[in-house]
């Protein structure tokens, strides 16, 4: 009797990590909106980052390509946590 292969979830990984530089996001076709310095929780997956933080009782989220976040890390700008 064949059972079907499970679903398995994308690959993701979760890291904390430190805004220190000018780290940019764009919502749709508006202006680019500056990340403000600080934690961010990170969430990696195959194709991109998911950044989330808080400032005061405001929450901030967004994805941004993978290569961007990994220009970010290696330009200084986002510092992650050991």
């Amino acid at each position: 009797m064949n059972q079907p292969a499970p679903k398995t979830a994308p690959h993701t990984a979760t890291q904390h990590a430190r805004i220190v530089g000018r780290v940019e996001y764009r919502e749709g076709d508006g202006p680019n909106i500056v990340i403000r310095p600080g934690p961010v929780k990170v969430e990696t997956g195959l194709n991109d980052a998911t950044l989330s933080w808080e400032d005061g009782e405001v929450r901030g989220s967004t994805a941004i390509p993978l290569t961007d976040f990994k220009r970010y890390v290696k330009e200084g700008k986002i510092e992650l946590a050991a």
